[in-house]
């Protein structure tokens, strides 16, 4: 209204940590965080997740971490990474979580790009985050502090590091949060997938979380009070926003170290599970599951899936499960999942197939993202909704990150036109729902991890007797995609695919090696480039490296 004028007193900006600080208080005698193998060996009510993470931004402060500081973690769903989700940024410090499927060379060179000043550890990740300190002393540069985060009576002999609840216990409960100066400042930074040499570190603000998680909690279709069972990883996308998501619904954490179909079925029917999410590997984990611990469901979960489409045979047996499965779609830089396939009452009268065929499709951005759309990349046009014309996904709004760390060049390529470009290709139907068709980039999705071959094939370029190689994605039942090397020796040499395979895990982390080598000539343009479409024609005729059970 003309004349109306904004109190900047009255200014306080959106942040996901004031949902721990209300859930600490509305859900105070609710269990926050479950975690063991016996009816919970920890568990915490939110009165006390607020309470200890006040007394970590405390400890934080006082072991000199201050507004901007960038703090990292090496763990896997475990208590503390939940709770450093709220206790970094209620110090004014942004909160990295690392992959723990790196090895002990990317961490150092992630942990360097990013200036981490603390870095805390879980015991299991120990010899790489040492591995990587010690790469890192090498170098002139100052080493950030190792807290060690230790596992009921697990702690690993002759460590002199501080321990997590020690460090917690040197802080004070009655914290004042340090709150940002402006929601667009950073609240986490996180690392896309890329080669060693260029990391693109993802730069989130705590608007963007913030209205995030809002949105994850309704495409989820979360009530009040859920309960969360954790198999996506935390550290992917900081658990797509859900990690903020569960409390602002006064929600309870499950929280499993290792994702295992028996873990899954146990902990459903032991804590009254309500949802859920993971990659398709996880379905593939759930649905193949031997017949003592595979069983119907007591009551429908909720899971939501991203990352490859989920094959409508794994979406088949996961409904006759009792699971009710939700397929989204998003990136690392549009904070997880950015589009969601919402369901429609008139598809359930098509057939099972043609229903599947509709959920593997990546729908329409969902209510916190302003627009998704498939554009000429060149022009900027969008296509034609017929469900044939291709061209790239893009997205622009509020949850698109804020840019890459340290590299403006790229972030102005990324945002060239006004949009985020994603690089992936897709067709709109005449719904305006996108559909995936392909990748401009090469990059594999292999249970839910983005693998570079530019990387793979750089490790095989590497090998003595290696003249040329390419690296396609070769589909997989269980994990979507495993790489698939091919490789032209050099002549009078010799190797093997085993020995091929061993080079590349000894030097790559193992998820990355390529599971299928050929030897063959590369097929080749007049220009001398690698016809990678042929090879992934190849690669798909081959069909699946993994098997799918019996009963499907």
């Amino acid at each position: 209204m003309e004349g109306t004028i904004r109190c900047s007193a009255n200014y306080v900006p959106l942040s996901p940590i004031s949902f721990l600080l209300r859930s600490g208080m509305v859900y105070s005698n609710r269990i926050s965080i479950v975690y063991g193998d016996v009816n919970g060996d920890v568990k915490f009510t939110w009165a006390e997740t607020r309470r200890r993470c006040l007394q970590l931004a405390s400890a934080f402060t006082h072991f000199g971490i201050s507004r901007g500081d960038v703090v990292a973690v090496l763990a896997p769903n475990i208590p503390a990474i939940y709770e450093l989700h709220f206790a970094v940024p209620m110090a004014g410090a942004v909160l990295c979580t690392l992959n723990v499927r790196h090895d002990s060379a990317m961490v150092s060179v992630l942990l360097k790009h990013s200036e981490a000043k603390v870095i805390l550890v879980d015991y299991q990740f120990l010899d790489v985050a040492n591995g990587a300190l010690q790469i890192l002393s090498k170098e002139n540069i100052k080493l950030p502090h190792l807290i060690l985060i230790p596992d009921c009576d697990k702690r690993p002999s002759n460590s002199h590091n501080m321990e997590y609840e020690a460090f917690l216990a040197t802080g004070r409960p009655n914290f004042e949060v340090v709150w940002p100066n402006d929601e667009w400042d950073p609240i986490a930074l996180n690392y896309t997938s890329g080669t060693t040499s260029s990391p693109k570190g993802v730069v989130y603000s705590h608007r963007g979380a913030y209205l995030n998680s809002l949105s994850a909690v309704l495409l989820n279709e979360m009530p009040s009070m859920p309960v969360y069972l954790w198999t996506v990883p935390m550290f992917h996308c900081n658990g797509w926003c859900l990690t903020w998501a569960v409390a602002a619904q006064g929600g309870t954490n499950i929280c499993l170290r290792n994702v295992t179909a028996e873990g899954i079925f146990t902990s459903i029917d032991r804590h009254q599970v309500s949802h859920m999410g993971g990659a398709p590997t996880v379905l593939n984990m759930i649905i193949h599951a031997p017949p003592g611990i595979c069983r119907p469901l007591p009551r429908k979960v909720a899971v939501m899936t991203g990352g490859a489409p989920p094959p409508p045979q794994v979406l088949f047996v996961m409904d006759e499960l009792g699971f009710n499965v939700t397929h989204s779609y998003g990136l690392t830089e549009t904070y997880g999942p950015g589009t969601v396939c919402t369901w429609k009452p008139e598809w359930s009268s098509l057939s099972r197939d043609e229903q599947a065929k509709i959920k593997a499709r990546q729908g329409l951005h969902h209510i916190g993202m302003e627009e998704v759309d498939v554009k000429d990349p060149a022009s900027m046009k969008s296509v034609s909704p017929d469900a044939k014309t291709m061209g790239e996904v893009m997205f622009r709004g509020n949850v698109v990150m804020n840019g890459y760390l340290k590299n403006a060049k790229a972030t102005e390529e990324a945002f060239k036109g006004g949009w985020f470009r994603t690089g992936d290709l897709a067709v709109k139907h005449p719904d305006g729902y996108i559909e995936l068709k392909d990748r401009a980039k090469d990059i594999i999705i292999s249970g839910g991890e983005n693998i570079s071959t530019i990387e793979v094939e750089s490790v095989l370029f590497s090998h003595p007797s290696v003249l040329d190689a390419a690296v396609v994605g070769r589909p997989d039942d269980y994990w979507g995609e495993t790489p698939c090397a091919f490789v032209k020796l050099k002549e009078g040499n010799n190797a093997t695919m085993d020995e091929i395979i061993k080079y590349c895990r000894d030097r790559l982390p193992h998820y990355m090696a390529p599971k299928t080598v050929i030897f063959d000539d590369l097929p080749k343009t007049s220009t001398g480039k690698t016809q990678k479409f042929v090879l992934r024609q190849r690669a798909k005729a081959m069909g699946s490296i993994t098997k799918p059970a019996s009963k499907l």
